[in-house]
Protein backbone atom coordinates (compact mmCIF):
# COMPACT_ATOMS: atom_id res chain seq x y z
CA UNK A 1 0.00 0.00 0.00
CA UNK A 2 1.42 3.83 -0.56
CA UNK A 3 1.47 5.77 2.23
CA UNK A 4 2.69 9.71 2.89
CA UNK A 5 5.40 10.18 5.03
CA UNK A 6 2.53 11.83 7.78
CA UNK A 7 -0.12 8.74 7.05
CA UNK A 8 2.61 6.48 8.29
CA UNK A 9 3.68 8.62 11.45
CA UNK A 10 -0.13 8.37 12.11
CA UNK A 11 -0.81 4.60 11.30
CA UNK A 12 2.66 3.53 13.24
CA UNK A 13 1.12 5.52 16.39
CA UNK A 14 -2.75 4.09 15.85
CA UNK A 15 -1.52 0.29 15.31
CA UNK A 16 1.05 0.41 18.30
CA UNK A 17 -1.83 2.12 20.81
CA UNK A 18 -3.77 -0.72 19.60
CA UNK A 19 -0.91 -3.24 20.82
CA UNK A 20 -0.13 -1.57 23.94
CA UNK A 21 -2.71 0.44 26.22
CA UNK A 22 0.33 2.21 28.00
CA UNK A 23 1.14 4.11 24.89
CA UNK A 24 -0.41 7.74 25.53
CA UNK A 25 -0.18 10.53 23.03
CA UNK A 26 -0.15 14.47 23.35
CA UNK A 27 1.01 17.98 22.02
CA UNK A 28 -0.17 21.00 20.90
CA UNK A 29 -3.00 20.67 18.42
CA UNK A 30 -2.38 16.67 18.60
CA UNK A 31 -5.57 15.62 19.34
CA UNK A 32 -8.66 17.46 17.63
CA UNK A 33 -6.83 19.37 14.78
CA UNK A 34 -4.10 15.92 14.05
CA UNK A 35 -1.20 17.98 14.24
CA UNK A 36 -0.34 20.76 11.89
CA UNK A 37 0.96 18.66 9.77
CA UNK A 38 -1.50 15.81 10.00
CA UNK A 39 0.88 13.36 11.45
CA UNK A 40 -1.80 12.53 14.58
CA UNK A 41 -5.24 12.49 12.28
CA UNK A 42 -7.57 9.68 13.52
CA UNK A 43 -5.74 9.21 17.00
CA UNK A 44 -8.46 11.07 19.05
CA UNK A 45 -11.29 9.53 17.00
CA UNK A 46 -9.75 6.19 17.79
CA UNK A 47 -8.40 6.30 21.49
CA UNK A 48 -10.52 9.09 23.27
CA UNK A 49 -9.50 12.10 25.41
CA UNK A 50 -7.79 10.05 27.80
CA UNK A 51 -5.06 8.83 25.45
CA UNK A 52 -4.73 11.51 23.05
CA UNK A 53 -4.43 14.85 24.50
CA UNK A 54 -4.41 18.69 23.22
CA UNK A 55 -1.94 20.60 25.67
CA UNK A 56 -1.48 24.10 26.45
CA UNK A 57 1.67 26.08 24.71
CA UNK A 58 4.41 24.98 26.93
CA UNK A 59 7.36 22.28 26.36
CA UNK A 60 8.86 21.98 29.01
CA UNK A 61 5.47 21.02 30.53
CA UNK A 62 5.04 18.43 27.81
CA UNK A 63 8.43 16.79 28.15
CA UNK A 64 9.06 16.94 31.66
CA UNK A 65 5.38 15.34 32.56
CA UNK A 66 6.61 12.83 29.61
CA UNK A 67 9.35 11.86 31.71
CA UNK A 68 6.97 11.64 34.68
CA UNK A 69 4.54 9.48 32.70
CA UNK A 70 7.05 7.20 31.78
CA UNK A 71 8.96 6.39 35.03
CA UNK A 72 5.43 5.66 36.87
CA UNK A 73 4.72 3.18 33.52
CA UNK A 74 3.22 4.48 30.79
CA UNK A 75 4.77 5.10 27.08
CA UNK A 76 4.43 8.81 25.99
CA UNK A 77 4.63 9.94 22.77
CA UNK A 78 4.77 13.39 22.89
CA UNK A 79 4.88 16.45 19.50
CA UNK A 80 6.50 19.78 20.40
CA UNK A 81 5.64 20.43 16.86
CA UNK A 82 8.82 22.02 14.96
CA UNK A 83 11.66 20.96 16.70
CA UNK A 84 13.20 24.75 17.14
CA UNK A 85 10.34 24.68 20.15
CA UNK A 86 13.01 21.92 21.37
CA UNK A 87 15.24 24.82 23.29
CA UNK A 88 11.78 25.82 25.16
CA UNK A 89 12.44 22.79 27.11
CA UNK A 90 15.94 22.08 26.44
CA UNK A 91 16.45 21.47 30.54
CA UNK A 92 14.21 18.86 30.58
CA UNK A 93 15.60 17.10 27.39
CA UNK A 94 18.92 17.47 27.99
CA UNK A 95 19.36 17.02 31.87
CA UNK A 96 16.38 15.01 32.48
CA UNK A 97 15.62 12.60 30.08
CA UNK A 98 18.97 12.47 28.89
CA UNK A 99 20.58 11.35 32.29
CA UNK A 100 17.45 10.40 34.20
CA UNK A 101 19.03 6.70 34.53
CA UNK A 102 22.59 8.36 34.66
CA UNK A 103 21.44 10.03 38.31
CA UNK A 104 18.64 7.16 39.31
CA UNK A 105 19.82 3.88 37.78
CA UNK A 106 19.72 1.73 35.08
CA UNK A 107 16.93 -0.33 36.66
CA UNK A 108 14.57 2.63 35.56
CA UNK A 109 12.53 2.69 31.67
CA UNK A 110 12.32 6.20 30.04
CA UNK A 111 10.36 5.37 27.05
CA UNK A 112 9.76 8.69 26.14
CA UNK A 113 9.26 9.92 21.98
CA UNK A 114 9.90 13.11 21.43
CA UNK A 115 8.45 13.63 17.61
CA UNK A 116 9.07 16.98 16.05
CA UNK A 117 9.01 18.40 12.50
CA UNK A 118 12.78 20.21 11.40
CA UNK A 119 14.42 21.28 8.44
CA UNK A 120 13.73 24.33 6.04
CA UNK A 121 10.41 24.37 4.90
CA UNK A 122 10.18 27.39 2.10
CA UNK A 123 10.34 30.84 3.70
CA UNK A 124 9.16 29.55 7.79
CA UNK A 125 12.40 32.03 8.86
CA UNK A 126 14.75 31.87 11.42
CA UNK A 127 12.57 30.46 14.42
CA UNK A 128 10.80 27.63 12.68
CA UNK A 129 13.46 26.29 10.52
CA UNK A 130 16.22 25.09 12.44
CA UNK A 131 17.41 21.20 12.27
CA UNK A 132 19.28 20.33 15.80
CA UNK A 133 19.72 16.74 15.87
CA UNK A 134 23.63 17.77 16.22
CA UNK A 135 22.96 20.02 19.58
CA UNK A 136 21.85 16.93 21.22
CA UNK A 137 24.23 14.87 20.04
CA UNK A 138 25.56 16.40 23.55
CA UNK A 139 23.18 14.74 25.74
CA UNK A 140 24.08 11.08 27.29
CA UNK A 141 21.33 8.46 27.16
CA UNK A 142 18.81 10.05 23.89
CA UNK A 143 18.71 7.94 20.96
CA UNK A 144 18.33 10.51 17.85
CA UNK A 145 16.39 9.10 14.93
CA UNK A 146 16.53 11.04 11.78
CA UNK A 147 14.31 9.16 9.29
CA UNK A 148 14.71 10.16 5.31
CA UNK A 149 11.44 8.31 3.49
CA UNK A 150 8.16 6.75 4.45
CA UNK A 151 9.24 3.40 4.78
CA UNK A 152 12.19 3.93 6.99
CA UNK A 153 9.71 6.47 9.27
CA UNK A 154 7.17 3.80 9.56
CA UNK A 155 9.82 0.59 10.90
CA UNK A 156 11.82 3.22 12.78
CA UNK A 157 8.82 4.77 14.66
CA UNK A 158 7.42 1.44 15.61
CA UNK A 159 11.63 0.77 17.29
CA UNK A 160 11.34 4.09 18.80
CA UNK A 161 7.62 3.74 20.64
CA UNK A 162 8.94 -0.11 22.02
CA UNK A 163 12.20 0.82 23.08
CA UNK A 164 12.54 1.81 27.10
CA UNK A 165 15.13 4.78 26.43
CA UNK A 166 14.20 8.15 25.44
CA UNK A 167 14.21 9.68 21.71
CA UNK A 168 14.11 12.29 19.79
CA UNK A 169 12.10 11.19 16.54
CA UNK A 170 12.54 13.90 13.76
CA UNK A 171 10.60 14.33 10.56
CA UNK A 172 11.40 16.58 8.13
CA UNK A 173 8.88 19.00 6.92
CA UNK A 174 9.31 18.29 3.46
CA UNK A 175 8.65 14.52 3.91
CA UNK A 176 5.16 14.90 5.28
CA UNK A 177 3.34 14.45 1.61
CA UNK A 178 6.05 12.94 -0.07
CA UNK A 179 4.15 9.15 -0.90
CA UNK A 180 6.17 5.35 -0.91
CA UNK A 181 5.25 2.01 -1.31
CA UNK A 182 4.98 0.44 2.30
CA UNK A 183 4.30 -3.51 3.75
CA UNK A 184 0.63 -3.67 4.79
CA UNK A 185 2.11 -5.98 7.92
CA UNK A 186 4.30 -4.15 11.11
CA UNK A 187 8.25 -4.25 10.43
CA UNK A 188 10.73 -2.74 13.10
CA UNK A 189 13.87 -1.02 11.47
CA UNK A 190 16.93 -1.44 14.15
CA UNK A 191 17.81 1.59 16.05
CA UNK A 192 22.17 2.03 15.37
CA UNK A 193 21.72 0.49 11.37
CA UNK A 194 22.59 2.28 8.77
CA UNK A 195 21.08 1.92 4.91
CA UNK A 196 23.00 2.11 1.50
CA UNK A 197 20.44 3.68 -0.45
CA UNK A 198 22.81 3.04 -3.59
CA UNK A 199 25.88 1.67 -4.00
CA UNK A 200 29.22 2.66 -5.69
CA UNK A 201 32.61 2.38 -6.23
CA UNK A 202 34.11 6.09 -6.10
CA UNK A 203 32.80 8.11 -3.47
CA UNK A 204 30.95 7.46 -0.04
CA UNK A 205 28.14 10.07 0.17
CA UNK A 206 26.50 10.33 3.84
CA UNK A 207 23.61 11.85 3.83
CA UNK A 208 21.01 12.54 6.76
CA UNK A 209 17.11 13.13 6.50
CA UNK A 210 15.99 15.23 3.65
CA UNK A 211 19.30 15.59 2.27
CA UNK A 212 19.53 11.78 1.04
CA UNK A 213 17.34 12.86 -1.42
CA UNK A 214 19.75 15.04 -2.41
CA UNK A 215 22.48 13.20 -2.50
CA UNK A 216 20.53 10.76 -4.92
CA UNK A 217 20.01 13.29 -6.97
CA UNK A 218 23.44 14.66 -7.18
CA UNK A 219 24.57 11.08 -7.31
CA UNK A 220 22.05 10.33 -10.62
CA UNK A 221 23.86 13.38 -12.05
CA UNK A 222 27.50 12.40 -11.28
CA UNK A 223 26.84 8.37 -12.63
CA UNK A 224 26.50 10.12 -16.26
CA UNK A 225 29.83 12.04 -15.49
CA UNK A 226 31.30 8.43 -14.84
CA UNK A 227 31.49 9.03 -10.93
CA UNK A 228 30.06 6.48 -9.16
CA UNK A 229 28.78 7.58 -5.77
CA UNK A 230 27.86 5.56 -3.10
CA UNK A 231 24.70 7.11 -0.64
CA UNK A 232 24.57 5.90 2.46
CA UNK A 233 21.46 6.99 5.39
CA UNK A 234 22.82 6.55 9.12
CA UNK A 235 19.01 7.07 10.04
CA UNK A 236 20.00 6.88 13.59
CA UNK A 237 22.33 9.91 14.65
CA UNK A 238 23.00 8.44 17.82
CA UNK A 239 23.91 5.52 18.20
CA UNK A 240 25.41 6.11 14.91
CA UNK A 241 26.77 3.31 13.03
CA UNK A 242 30.74 3.87 12.55
CA UNK A 243 30.36 0.04 10.65
CA UNK A 244 28.95 1.09 8.46
CA UNK A 245 30.63 4.19 7.55
CA UNK A 246 33.91 2.98 7.36
CA UNK A 247 32.67 -0.69 5.47
CA UNK A 248 31.24 1.87 2.59
CA UNK A 249 35.14 4.30 3.10
CA UNK A 250 37.00 1.42 2.57
CA UNK A 251 35.17 0.87 -0.60
CA UNK A 252 35.29 3.86 -2.02
CA UNK A 253 38.32 5.46 -0.53
CA UNK A 254 36.46 8.98 -0.86
CA UNK A 255 34.00 10.66 1.59
CA UNK A 256 31.33 13.38 1.60
CA UNK A 257 29.30 14.13 4.64
CA UNK A 258 26.24 16.06 3.87
CA UNK A 259 23.60 17.83 6.56
CA UNK A 260 21.28 20.35 7.24
CA UNK A 261 22.21 21.79 10.62
CA UNK A 262 25.45 24.75 10.14
CA UNK A 263 28.67 23.25 9.35
CA UNK A 264 30.72 24.47 11.96
CA UNK A 265 30.41 22.09 14.91
CA UNK A 266 27.95 20.24 12.91
CA UNK A 267 27.48 16.27 12.29
CA UNK A 268 30.04 16.10 9.57
CA UNK A 269 32.67 17.42 11.92
CA UNK A 270 32.41 14.81 14.41
CA UNK A 271 32.14 11.89 11.78
CA UNK A 272 34.53 13.74 9.50
CA UNK A 273 36.75 13.58 13.12
CA UNK A 274 35.78 9.78 13.61
CA UNK A 275 36.66 8.58 10.70
CA UNK A 276 40.10 10.46 10.33
CA UNK A 277 41.26 8.65 13.67
CA UNK A 278 39.80 5.57 12.97
CA UNK A 279 40.38 4.40 9.74
CA UNK A 280 42.92 7.85 7.75
CA UNK A 281 44.68 5.24 5.67
CA UNK A 282 42.42 4.41 3.83
CA UNK A 283 41.37 8.16 2.81
CA UNK A 284 42.51 8.70 -0.75
CA UNK A 285 41.55 12.69 -0.07
CA UNK A 286 40.20 15.00 2.31
CA UNK A 287 36.60 14.37 3.59
CA UNK A 288 34.55 17.14 2.75
CA UNK A 289 31.42 18.82 4.21
CA UNK A 290 28.16 19.91 2.88
CA UNK A 291 26.45 21.88 5.17
CA UNK A 292 24.15 24.85 5.85
CA UNK A 293 25.95 28.31 6.36
CA UNK A 294 26.31 29.73 9.90
CA UNK A 295 23.74 31.99 9.57
CA UNK A 296 19.62 32.38 10.94
CA UNK A 297 17.92 30.90 8.11
CA UNK A 298 16.12 33.92 6.62
CA UNK A 299 12.65 34.38 5.01
CA UNK A 300 13.54 35.67 1.42
CA UNK A 301 13.19 31.81 -0.66
CA UNK A 302 16.33 32.87 -2.83
CA UNK A 303 18.44 33.78 0.10
CA UNK A 304 16.84 30.32 1.80
CA UNK A 305 18.06 28.65 -1.30
CA UNK A 306 21.89 29.98 -0.79
CA UNK A 307 22.02 28.74 2.65
CA UNK A 308 21.41 25.30 2.50
CA UNK A 309 22.95 22.06 0.74
CA UNK A 310 21.66 21.70 -2.78
CA UNK A 311 22.87 18.87 -5.39
CA UNK A 312 24.87 21.23 -7.21
CA UNK A 313 26.96 21.84 -3.95
CA UNK A 314 27.21 18.15 -3.25
CA UNK A 315 28.27 17.70 -6.56
CA UNK A 316 31.15 20.05 -6.33
CA UNK A 317 32.05 18.35 -3.21
CA UNK A 318 32.19 15.75 -5.08
CA UNK A 319 34.19 16.45 -7.88
CA UNK A 320 36.54 18.48 -5.91
CA UNK A 321 37.99 15.02 -4.14
CA UNK A 322 39.50 14.31 -7.83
Amino acid sequence: MKQTFAQAISATIREEMRRDDKIIVYGEDVAEMGGIFTATRGILDEFGPKRCISTPISEGAIVGSALGAAVTGLRPVVELMYSDFQLVAFNELFHSLGKWKFMHGEDYKVPVVVRCAGGYSFGAGPEHSNTFECLFTHAPGITIITPSNVYDAKGLLRSAIRSDSPVLFYEHKQLYKTKMEVPEEEYCIPIGKADIKREGKDVTIIAVGLMVSKALEAAEKLAAEGISCEVLDPRTIIPVDKEAMFESITKTHRCVIVEESNKTAGLGAEWAAMIQEEIFDELDAPIRRVASLDVPLPYNLGLEAECVPNPDKIIAAVKSLF
